[in-house]
């Protein structure tokens, strides 16, 4: 019987034998090279050309390939040797030599070509190849790409660089994704192996203001609690009242001639509810003096808004991630939040909500370490009318 990684042994490089003869771990690396597009220019991903092309359009630039070289600048690192399997060029082979890897490629993509299929095609590859962790940096797109292509067995574990990231597979940052890899390449004892849902969003209801994720299927993937993140959780029928409250009580304290950007999320929709204005549930919103200035806003946008005036930022957040900033809000950017400062940042969410956190803390994952670094410690976090709790908040 003729396998699909036969048929397509003609895209795969065979200067190389594999195995484990030397005994060295193999790492397989797949990188979504258009992953994260869409998130700062407010298109809530980069699924189909289209959307790509209109990405491109309003100015987005790559970010996959700068996240996946902070993860495996921790492999070059590490002191035990292993093996690195790619594919060409920048589905991973660029962004291994630039961290000082020699890296074997398995798969060249045809001219011209680039999208899931290529992904699909190195993830055939690298499963033949039995490599001990396929990592790979995209979103939950890439991840569903992945997971269609390998065998159950193969563990997977990704890099964020995507902008929908609700999957269990992810590591919390590049750098911890970077961290646990070392780990599975060294063999410690206290890594551990979980079946990981790997989800996703429609994203074109996602565009017109509706939720919608499926459950694909169960990955295996190597989980340290501080290091990966859980899959996104929703909120409990019990916490609407003191939610509601709490949001009424924000718009009441709301000051005058402040711009307020407010994230996305059905929590922080209460706040505009409040304010009886429409909300962009998935998008950011802009709010002045009571009026809505601008719905479903980018980073260009909010920036824009914010030149000679006090600004603030109400985000709530996501359920069994803990996330805070990096995950779906990426419009609310490193360079927002540095103009507008720790001390105008507004966090509302249940208490029941920051109980069933895995983690014990709150994670931001802006993409710029200096702004992470200003964020971490202890925050406030407004649960109900006047009630708050100051939780932990971790890069």
């Amino acid at each position: 019987m003729v396998t699909q990684w036969e048929r397509d042994a003609s895209a795969v490089d065979s200067d190389h034998e594999y195995g484990t003869a030397d005994g060295l771990k193999m790492l397989g690396l797949i990188v979504n090279p258009i992953a994260g597009m869409g998130g700062r220019v407010g298109l809530k991903g980069t699924d189909g050309p289209d959307v790509l092309d209109e990405a491109r359009r309003r100015g987005a630039r790559p970010v996959s390939s700068e996240r996946a070289l902070q993860a495996l600048k921790r492999l070059a690192a590490s002191t035990t040797p292993f093996r690195l399997m790619t594919g060409a060029g920048e589905l991973g082979e660029d962004v291994a030599r630039a961290a000082g890897l020699d890296p074997i490629v398995v798969y060249r993509p045809a001219a011209g070509s680039r999208g899931p299929d290529d992904t699909r095609k190195v993830a055939l590859a690298l499963a033949q190849a039995s490599v001990d962790l396929l990592l790979f940096a995209g979103g939950d797109g890439t991840a569903r790409d992945v997971l269609g292509a390998i065998d159950e067995r193969v563990p997977m574990l990704g890099i964020p660089t995507g902008v929908k990231m609700y999957s269990a597979v992810f590591g919390t940052n590049p750098e911890s994704a970077g961290n646990l890899a070392v780990r599975v390449i060294a063999g410690e004892p206290s890594v551990r192996f979980r079946e990981a849902e790997v989800m996703d969003i429609d994203e074109a209801a996602m565009r017109n203001d509706q939720v919608s994720t499926q459950l694909y299927g169960y990955a295996r993937s190597p989980h340290e609690r501080h290091l990966v993140q859980n899959a996104k959780a929703g909120s409990g029928p019990g916490e609407n009242l003191a939610l509601d409250a709490a949001c009424r009580q924000i718009v009441r304290e709301m000051q005058p001639g402040c711009l307020y950007i407010l994230g996305p999320g059905t929590t922080t929709r209460r706040v505009m509810t409040a304010l009886g204005l429409p909300a962009t549930l998935l998008g950011v919103d802009a709010v002045l003096d009571g009026a809505l200035l601008g719905s479903d806003l980018d980073e260009r946008a909010l920036l824009r808004l914010m030149v000679g005036r006090e600004a603030r930022i109400v985000v709530g957040v996501l359920g069994g991630h803990g996330s805070l900033f990096g995950r779906g809000n990426q419009q609310i950017s490193a360079e927002v939040i540095r103009q507008v400062g720790r001390d105008r940042i507004t966090v509302v969410t249940s208490m029941d909500k920051l109980l069933s956190l895995e983690t014990g803390c709150l994670r931001v994952d802006t993409g710029d370490t200096g702004v992470d670094a200003m964020l971490a410690g202890y925050l406030r976090v407004h649960t109900g009318p006047d009630r708050a709790v100051y939780f932990r908040v971790r890069s």
